[in-house]
């Protein structure tokens, strides 16, 4: 006799009372969704972009540049950990907390085989409902970058320079193709 099937994960705090397990557990509108650590270049695109945002941003009080893992919720039943993003600083010290973390200013996801289809579905879709001013999907594979805003129908494709804005009196541009030097 096998053993039985653990109850399905349904509600943010069925997620946060997991395990540590070193995986990426989210919940995409009510669904459990588990991604393995990324790869190697993942991490290094990622780091580059990181750089060019904070070269952008500088010592900008407004505003932190963020990485997960990370707990963000967008909704009562969506709780997401974007590769990066950038939200207001905390002005309270005791509303530091990831609970307390307003939706993010921008979110990236940088894509891999085992997440492109949902980067580019499901979370998309969350993120833009959920109060995101702008989503990027970094595809290093097509080595470009696509830009979402809420109402688009299509991305803007940037493989050249991105130049970015935010709401919170931050942006610059983005250099795309070197992101992606070996």
């Amino acid at each position: 006799m096998g053993m039985p099937a653990p109850s399905p994960i349904t509600t943010i705090e069925e997620l946060l009372a997991l395990p540590e397990d070193g995986l990426r557990h989210e919940l995409l509108d009510g669904v459990h969704v588990v991604t393995p650590a990324p790869a190697r270049v993942h991490q290094r695109v990622l780091r580059r972009l990181d750089h060019a945002l904070q070269r952008d941003i500088g010592d900008d009080a407004s505003v932190e540049i963020l990485y997960s893992p990370a707990d963000i919720r967008l909704s009562a039943n969506t709780l997401v950990q974007p590769d990066l993003f950038v939200v207001p600083k905390p002005v309270d010290p005791s509303k530091d907390t990831w609970e307390d973390t307003p939706v993010p200013l921008l979110a990236v996801e940088i894509l891999s085989p085992s997440t492109a289809s949902r980067d580019r579905g499901v979370k998309r879709r969350l993120y833009l409902q959920g109060g995101v001013e702008e989503y990027w999907i970094v595809d290093i594979d097509g080595r470009v970058i696509e830009r979402w805003h809420v109402g688009d129908e299509r991305p803007e494709i940037a493989d050249r320079s991105l130049e970015w804005s935010l709401s919170a009196g931050v942006g610059g541009v983005v250099e795309v193709a070197s992101l992606f030097e070996v």
